[in-house]
């Protein structure tokens, strides 16, 4: 099954806690990192006052459920030393599981599609330069469009 994730710093080397994460993912068991978008940097969403975010969506080749690469994914945020203190807070790495193949669930552990991500232009710009014609399972639009009609080209957050 292909899934994309999101990937977002805002605290220390940002572009090297991406990279490090994506080492951590292609070497984890179960999971084949295909695709990953550069790194576009954008203003935080929400939250407290902090500093700008680098953000990256990759697309892996798994056959987990969409729980065990989540469960992989909160593990490999652990390990870097993410801490949750806030919600929407500053955060050294966060991944999220945006979408996993067409399946549409909505559990207190995780909901597919991402709930936010047609209305996150950092997650969409990112995401439409790797997957453009992906379609989004519950809108049935493709990415390139979500992009569009959030306001923004996938050039214009790059860096």
């Amino acid at each position: 099954m292909r899934v994309y994730l999101g990937l977002g710093s805002n605290l220390g080397d940002r572009g090297e806690n991406i990279r490090e994460a994506l080492r951590r993912l292609g070497d984890a068991d179960g999971i084949s990192v295909v695709r990953v978008s550069d790194c576009h940097e954008t203003a935080p969403v929400g939250g407290p006052e902090q500093p700008d975010y680098l953000n990256a969506v990759c697309e892996v080749e798994t056959a987990l459920s969409p729980q065990d690469v989540l469960s992989t994914a909160l593990a490999i945020e652990d390990a870097m030393g993410r801490v949750r203190d806030v919600r929407w807070g500053p955060r050294l790495i966060d991944i999220d599981v945006l979408i996993a193949g067409d399946i549409v669930t909505d559990t207190v552990a995780l909901t597919l599609p991402h709930p936010r991500m047609t209305e996150r232009a950092f997650v969409l710009a990112p995401l439409a330069e790797i997957a453009p014609d992906l379609v989004h399972p519950t809108s049935g639009k493709t990415v390139a469009a979500l992009l569009t009609a959030c306001g923004a080209d996938a050039s214009e957050t790059s860096s």
